[in-house]
């Protein structure tokens, strides 16, 4: 979209001082040309179509109220932050989004001012906001702090701790709960906005206030008036749950409703202690085909993305329902991530075996650690950097018991347009340091199926990490059959130098050792090494390279160089993997040649190494 600096408004706004120069009525056709700035452009780049479009009025009235960047906005997961970045001096950039280089297609502290947290994974708003606020406390600041969260965002425990700590300290600050599917509540319309905005006004807040000291005196009455006013707006509005956590609830109003939305923003930004703002959005609100396929359009694929084989993410969902298929006893869980992991073809055939427990990562491993006991063997399809969040759950409901629970990590290794907060850098790490686990790191699509089923039929916890997008388009074997346990393939036989490969970089080994002839092993388990081919290796090559797309530390390399060390063995050893800094989103390739994790790369090393 090319905007016509003669007609648009858009293209006059800036930051969002220069929002607040608009009248009321002229924000209604900025809205329009931000949804057909996010439609044309998001189309061309990839990213969040659905989520943005719902908040472009809740993101205008925001700017429009409260003083930004002084009054800090927290968005949460950040995937509905494209309308904030276009008011916030980032408008013509927006055809970088995602782009190497370019902006990131989360909230960035170091892109924006205005950006006041960073964020990329769930439920962390209200938290950060609370954060932000009793700092302001401590200094004596007005700033105030906003927490703009959604429905599915408060599935997590973190959000509930916040609410309930907020509430407790009485907080100067406000949590917009954006409620784009009907799961709290249908109720909307006239009568909701009109409750709004005398809850929210300023009559309302005075009359309770004298009310309050003048009947305090009287600790029975006040607490018989305090009831029934909770009493009478929890028949009117569904917040008592909130109310109870100490929040004054208003709500729910019409998300798209700008005159509402700044009307009782202005109330709220103006009221003292903790409040939440309950508003109602539809996904993709403007764009007919994201209003009809919320889903499909939650994430887009660049417009000249390159379709190829099967992804592992489907090559995990052909396996679970075949497998499913030949074990009752199995139970597919996620949280939160049934498209995005490859569950929807299983929870259709197998909906009574299949649970998605909303963004709670701790509840979904302690969850299977139950069913496990009980005979049942569970599968948690999980992205490796949310597997993060269940670290403790994992070692203690999970390993200690050393309980057969299958992990299926995906997205494992960088991300490529996700970026830093969605990359699989670590999983090797803080896997391999937990008792009884097994890990297994597959090369191709075939392998990982193999390793699925190995992982399955396993007596105690098993991880198969693998990465996003496909592989080489190695021929799939439609048998259940496992791996050997534990035992790593030499792929190729040559002088001095011996490569071993963990997962998918197996592929840029080959293509380096037939330049520079050198031995490539295809390592398969980072736990339990293969120790037998690691002792023949290391009789028969001058020089030992360890690769991995994760990162060097703790990682399969420094499994390797650990066993020679306790064997007293000296063995010249050079581990390739991720560096210790957070790499930025780009492209996937490109990110891994500038990690040297690619032939080039490889052959640079060894160079180095002889030279």
């Amino acid at each position: 979209m090319t905007l016509n600096t003669m007609t648009s408004l858009l293209s006059q706004i800036d930051s969002p001082a220069q929002l607040r120069k608009l009248d009321r009525k002229q924000l209604e056709q900025l809205a329009i040309e931000i949804r057909e700035l996010i439609v044309d452009q998001i189309q061309q780049t990839g990213g969040h179509i659905s989520s943005n479009l719902g908040v472009v009025e809740l993101t205008l009235a925001l700017h429009y109220v409260y003083n930004t960047p002084e009054d800090r906005l927290v968005w949460d997961v950040g995937h509905q932050s494209y309308t904030h970045k276009i008011l916030t001096g980032r408008r013509d950039q927006l055809h970088t989004m995602r782009q190497p280089g370019g902006l990131s297609g989360f909230p960035k502290r170091s892109e924006s001012n205005y950006d006041s947290f960073g964020v990329g994974h769930s439920s962390t708003s209200i938290s950060a906001a609370l954060g932000m606020a009793i700092a302001a406390r401590a200094t004596g600041s007005s700033n105030r702090s906003v927490a703009i969260i959604g429905d599915g965002a408060l599935t997590a425990g973190q959000a509930y701790e916040a609410l309930a700590h907020a509430g407790d300290l009485n907080a100067d600050m406000l949590v917009v709960l954006n409620d784009n599917e009907m799961s709290i509540s249908k109720n909307v319309g006239g009568m909701a906005n009109y409750l709004a905005r005398l809850l929210s006004g300023r009559f309302y807040r005075s009359a309770r206030e004298s009310s309050k000291k003048m009947l305090e005196k009287i600790p029975p009455a006040w607490e018989f008036a305090r009831r029934t006013e909770e009493h009478v707006k929890g028949m009117m509005v569904p917040g008592t749950l909130f109310e109870e956590m100490g929040f004054n609830y208003i709500g729910p109003i019409d998300g798209h409703d700008l005159d509402t939305l700044i009307t009782t923003l202005n109330n709220l930004r103006n009221s003292k202690g903790a409040q939440f703002l309950h508003i109602v959005t539809k996904k993709g609100k403007g764009f007919k085909p994201a209003e009809q396929q919320p889903c499909k359009y939650h994430g887009v694929s660049p417009a000249n993305s390159k379709k190829s084989g099967p992804t592992f993410t489907q090559v995990f969902s052909q396996w679970l329902c075949d497998m499913g298929t030949a074990s009752e006893d199995l139970i597919a869980i996620t949280p939160a991530m049934c498209e995005g992991s490859g569950l929807n073809d299983f929870a259709k055939r197998f909906p009574e075996r299949y649970f998605d427990v909303g963004i709670a990562e701790q509840h979904a491993v302690t969850l299977a650690a139950g069913m496990a006991c009980e005979g049942k063997k569970p599968v948690v399809a999980i992205y490796s950097t949310f597997l993060q969040r269940a670290y403790d759950q994992l070692i203690h409901d999970v390993a200690l018991q050393n309980l057969p629970v299958l992990f299926a990590i995906d997205r494992a290794g960088l991300v490529g347009a996700d970026g830093a907060t969605h990359a699989g850098s670590f999983d090797l790490s803080y896997l391999r340091c937990i008792p009884n686990m097994l890990i297994m790191t597959p090369s191709n699509e075939n392998e990982c199926r193999q390793m699925l089923t190995t992982g399955f039929h396993h007596n105690g916890p098993a991880a198969v990490r693998y990465p996003r997008g496909s592989g080489n388009g190695t021929t799939i074997d439609p048998q259940l059959d496992p791996l050997p346990l534990c035992k790593a393939q030499i792929c190729r036989s040559g002088q001095k130098t011996a490569i071993l490969a963990f997962g998918t970089l197996l592929h840029a080994a080959l293509d380096a050792a037939e330049q520079i002839d050198a031995t490539v092993v295809n390592m398969r388990f980072v736990k339990p090494l293969d120790t037998a081919v690691l002792d023949e290796i290391a009789a028969h090559h001058e020089l030992i390279i360890t690769i991995e797309e994760n990162a060097v530390m703790g990682g399969a390399g420094s499994a390797v160089n650990e066993y020679f060390q306790q064997q007293g063995r000296a063995a010249n050893i050079q581990m390739m993997g991720l560096p210790d800094y957070f790499i930025d989103h780009g492209d996937h390739g490109q990110m891994l040649s500038a990690c040297g994790l690619d032939a080039s790369g490889i052959i640079d090393t060894i160079n180095r190494y002889f030279a």
